[in-house]
């Protein structure tokens, strides 16, 4: 890291990336300066916080400056920034260091990457194995989310100590994204939709995807979801170690002799890679369908990885999921707590409520958006919740829309809102904040809701 020891450094883009790789510079005495095309009025909070640190030298918002780029040494750009904006590029050909974020942290990574891909699952696949290996006595980083960036791994102290490195690889850090070789490459799956305003077609968009592949060797390891991706004859032909995963039984598939993997067969996930193994699944903490393929591709990489049954079976029945999303919190006289506060949609509100067997307890509501009908949502919210408790602005829209539900409660207070719900619960009920609307009536963002709504349900 001495090369960049005294450097004029700029980053293009200040959030949570952004502010990361401050933190990585500026312990190497850098000069830092920061730009950002949204306007300083959209940023107030950025800039306080920019303010009150030293190593930031200058701020430029609104608007990318020519000389602001051809005047630094070295540009780290996050991952929403396109590589190809005009001022990138010509700090490239004026002989300029040009990174990504993810591409920084890459080359100044010296750890075995295990990179998770595909569209859906990325983060608690990354997380499931970082958890088991983790138990089974691994140092561990796991990263490359905009929560969690690659560079931060630059900032630990015990960098010397970690033995891999988990990242989620999305198609935009594989922008431009060179030398990145991983050891285990895990594939979830690939969707069919991608986002226009950073890729020219869907051709583009799936051939960046997969181009991660093209670097392995057959010393390393491909994970691929059956289900989804044995069809294409991509995946069939790497030069790798590759085992498959399936929700289905790879007996009643036909398939058994033909590939080595993970299955689920006879209520439990079978695994014949290394060895055969069993794992139980009637005390998983994570719930819905979605969850339990996430799990299948975590075990399979962990079994293909070495890791003992025992570690693999406690993950099984301890993860408790990833902040805000469906993330079990505890278990109080017979009563399970969970905290969706991601689900800001009422899609996914109906999606999180639907992943679940017992009776639910849901508390929805918060920012009002009239361009939302409630009405269409009616049945499902009827057939799943036992009681439903509303707060915050859009209560009393989705009170009405919802007047035929045997117990719906307005509350006055978020506070009061667990409180309810936890005095109507019985044994065996499911207790669920799932709002379905944004956070943005009484918090800053879903993330502060969640942490009080954790905070709130320790106390009771």
């Amino acid at each position: 890291m001495e090369q960049f020891n005294g450097k004029k450094i700029l980053i293009v883009g200040v959030g949570k990336t952004g502010f990361a790789l401050i933190n990585f510079f500026s312990k190497l005495n850098c000069d830092i300066r920061v730009t950002d095309i949204k306007p300083i009025f959209d940023l107030n909070r950025v800039v306080k916080k920019l303010k009150r640190i030293p190593a930031v030298t200058k701020m430029i918002f609104g608007e990318h400056v020519d000389d602001d780029f051809l005047d630094a040494d070295i540009i780290v750009y996050s991952s929403a920034v396109n590589p190809k904006l005009s001022q990138l590029c010509l700090a490239r050909e004026k002989g300029r260091e040009v990174y990504s974020e993810f591409t920084l942290a890459n080359k100044l990574c010296d750890k075995p990457v295990i990179a998770v891909c595909g569209t859906y699952g990325r983060t608690t696949v990354s997380h499931m194995i970082g958890f088991t290996l983790k138990l089974e006595g691994k140092s561990t980083f796991v990263g490359g989310t905009s929560n969690t960036p690659f560079i931060e791994y630059c900032n630990l102290p015990n960098q010397n100590e970690i033995d891999w490195v988990v990242v989620e690889v999305s198609a935009l850090q594989m922008r431009s994204l060179e030398d990145f070789h991983p050891k285990v490459v895990v594939f979830t799956n690939l969707g069919s939709g991608y986002p226009e305003e950073h890729f020219e077609s869907i051709g583009d968009y799936l051939e960046t995807k997969i181009s991660i592949i093209k670097s392995l060797t057959p010393k390393d390891t491909l994970i691929v979801n059956f289900d989804k991706l044995a069809n294409n004859a991509f995946f069939r032909n790497v030069p790798c170690s590759t085992y498959w995963y399936s929700r289905k039984s790879f007996h009643s598939l036909g398939v058994m002799n033909e590939v080595q993997g993970t299955h689920f067969h006879g209520r439990r996930i079978n695994c014949n890679i290394n060895y055969h193994s069993e794992f139980k699944v009637a005390k998983m903490r994570l719930v819905g369908l979605n969850n339990r393929e996430n799990l299948l591709a975590a075990v399979t990489a962990c079994k293909a990885l070495n890791v003992s049954d025992q570690s693999i079976q406690t993950c099984v029945e301890r993860f408790p999921g990833i902040p805000h999303r469906l993330e079990y919190l505890m278990e109080k006289n017979g009563v399970c707590f969970y905290n969706d506060s991601k689900a800001e949609t009422m899609d996914e509100l109906i999606k999180s409520i639907s992943s679940f067997k017992s009776p639910i307890i849901l508390i929805a509501g918060g920012k009002d958006d009239e361009e939302v009908q409630f009405e269409s949502y009616v049945d499902d919210m009827i057939k799943a919740v036992r009681v439903l408790v509303l707060v915050g602005e859009s209560k009393e829209r989705m009170n009405r829309a919802l007047g035929n539900h045997p117990q719906a409660y307005i509350v006055g207070s978020f506070e009061e809102s667990i409180l309810l719900a936890y005095q109507k619960s019985r044994t065996g009920d499911i207790i669920l904040l799932s709002p379905g609307n944004s956070s943005a009536d009484f918090f800053r963002d879903y993330e502060e809701r969640g942490n009080y709504f954790k905070k709130l349900v320790y106390q009771l």
